[in-house]
């Protein structure tokens, strides 16, 4: 039976939003539901967010922010990914995120938002339910 590799994970927060305690929960409950996590840290540009991702052959990213640009930097990356990794890297973000503005994001390529209060369970379970095989 083939050993099935390890489900691939980067966290990453974007703009100059420093505040990462929210990303660093979910980065380390990840890890220890055996995902292999990459955290990128705070202040990443959507480029590097996007060629860290491809060098790391991540399946997910998932991005935190808290600033309020999250409709012009999520959808920055997603057109990143679509340039240099097709439909191979699946994305989600979390953050202070406005009701109203969920529906843009997951129109602009993201699967799934979170917003405060979503367990981290949820989240697993999101990423379980979506790696491709």
């Amino acid at each position: 039976m083939e050993k099935r590799k390890k489900i691939r994970v980067m966290i990453a927060k974007p703009g100059l939003d420093g505040h990462d305690r929210g990303a660093k929960y979910i980065a380390r409950a990840l890890r220890d539901a055996g995902m292999e996590v990459i955290y990128t840290g705070i202040r990443q540009t959507p480029e590097q967010i996007v060629n860290a991702a491809v060098q790391e052959d991540v399946d997910f990213i998932g991005l935190s922010l808290l600033s309020g640009a999250h409709n012009f930097l999520f959808p920055k990356v997603a057109e990143l990914v679509k340039e240099k990794a097709e439909d191979d890297i699946i994305l989600f973000g979390g953050g202070v995120i406005p009701e109203e503005d969920i529906d843009f994001l997951k129109s602009k390529g993201f699967r799934a938002i979170f917003t405060p209060g979503t367990s981290s369970d949820e989240v697993i379970d999101f990423i379980n339910r979506n790696v491709k095989p």
